[in-house]
């Protein structure tokens, strides 16, 4: 059996089965953080001008934009995709790499929507499409994350796997959909090795091209369902020839949905584990910029491979910049949406301690990557201390999560700027009630 057949199986078998309280709990964190990346990306760059080339495709249809417009489902799912990673700040499964909700939770909610689906059945889609996809995501593994971006690539197949659950497809389609939507897998990690707006649209192509060979494979199109594991399939191309074999072993004994990663700083969630050492050492020893004569920062290879700009002049480069985000959080004591604003970026006391600060790979630290995110932080004071402080975890993975409180003023911080308070606060009741809803009305 190929694994295309085998996730397929898995999928009849999961319309007809009943999904845990928790997991029903974590899907609807998802959705929660979902919202709460796309309401500052819709004002990120790429955003107005993919607006105007949908202008075709909007104000019809039955699902919607983020911005509230009414759109074609696939104009929806690549809308709201891009939208959602625009901001870095979605979500990430860690062993695969992977931000899974932009994709999937775009592609989810815009088939729901198009369909007029209820609240449960578009919680179990997003499900499926994470399960689904994490899986593949881990088989690929770190060869394909060195020149891939896993967000456009994997999350094809989270779009998918939730749109065709929508569609509530059989064994045979679901498994043409996974093998068409292998086809239209892409986005490069060369796209953001330079300051550019292609990366965020990875996502949206990724939502909408899951989306499309799901209601391709509902119509009856097949795919090659060698394609994740023949001899020219995804795994030989993209990655070293991995063992496909017990891709789906786990599947619904292990629930990957419950154990995502919330981003609790804003930008590259690489960076994330030297932020919070960095945060630690500044609260334990009340350090100011002024104090630091040298920041070491010891952490992995993919750190510094795409958090990889030492002087950043644009936002964008600073959320991928180690430099700046371990010396804004020593200087201002967060790293949110603030940080890329001009003041900070432009902050003197900033652009002075990143000077003095290093970044170097820790053989240990690197070799126990994806599975662990750490990094090792030792500040060197101008009085002579030095100090030093290991992060295992970033705050928000499984190990140290954002607990629903945390998540919801998470979601309020960023929507409400946005939404109004008023609006985000109902919306996120809404999102807390999903399973019980009707429809899908009270979403955007």
């Amino acid at each position: 059996m190929h694994a295309t057949e085998a996730f397929g199986r898995y999928a009849q078998d999961y319309h007809q089965s009943a999904l845990p309280d928790e997991v029903i709990h974590h899907a609807k964190r998802a959705v929660i953080d979902w919202y709460a990346s796309l309401f500052p990306g819709l004002a990120a760059a790429p955003l107005a001008p993919l607006e105007d080339v949908l202008a075709d495709d909007l104000d019809r249809g039955r699902a919607r934009l983020g911005n509230g417009r009414s759109a074609t489902a696939r104009a929806a799912a690549l809308f709201n995709g891009t939208a959602a990673h625009a901001a870095e700040v979605d979500d990430s499964f860690r062993d695969a790499m992977y931000h899974p909700g932009a994709a999937t939770i775009a592609a989810a909610l815009a088939a729901s929507q198009d369909a007029g689906a209820n609240g449960l059945a578009f919680l179990r889609a997003l499900v499926l499409g994470y399960e689904v996809s994490t899986r593949i995501g881990v088989v690929m593994g770190r060869p394909h994350y060195r020149f891939w971006h896993n967000t456009g690539t994997v999350g094809t197949f989270g779009a998918a796997a939730a749109a065709a659950g929508v569609l509530q497809l059989g064994a045979l389609p679901f498994a043409h959909a996974l093998a068409t939507a292998a086809t239209f897998a892409a986005g490069l990690q060369q796209a953001f090795r330079m300051d550019s707006m292609s990366k965020p649209l990875h996502a949206g192509r990724a939502a909408e091209a899951g989306l499309l060979a799901a209601q391709m494979a509902a119509r009856g199109v097949t795919g090659s369902l060698d394609v994740l594991d023949g001899e020219a399939g995804l795994g030989q191309a993209m990655s070293n020839g991995p063992d496909w074999s017990q891709a789906g072993a786990t599947l619904g004994r292990e629930f990957h949905i419950t154990r995502l990663t919330f981003k609790n700083h804003i930008g590259c969630g690489h960076t994330f584990a030297a932020i919070d050492a960095a945060l630690a050492l500044r609260e334990q020893h009340a350090l100011q910029p002024e104090d630091i004569a040298h920041v070491q920062v010891d952490t992995y290879q993919p750190a510094l491979d795409i958090a990889c700009y030492d002087r950043p002049t644009t936002a964008n480069e600073a959320r991928f910049s180690l430099h700046y985000v371990v010396a804004t959080a020593l200087t201002h004591g967060s790293v949110r949406l603030a940080a890329y604003e001009p003041a900070q970026l432009d902050d003197v006391r900033t652009r002075e301690l990143m000077t003095r600060v290093d970044v170097r790979v820790d053989p240990a630290i690197d070799a126990a990557f994806p599975g662990q995110r750490a990094a090792r932080v030792e500040i060197t004071t101008r009085a002579g201390a030095r100090l030093v402080h290991l992060q295992p975890n970033r705050k928000g993975d499984p190990e140290l999560p954002l607990s629903d409180a945390e998540l919801e003023s998470k979601f309020l911080e960023l929507s409400a700027p946005v939404i109004g308070a008023s609006r985000a606060q109902a919306l996120l009741e809404h999102i807390w009630n999903l399973d019980r809803a009707n429809d899908l009305q009270g979403l955007s």
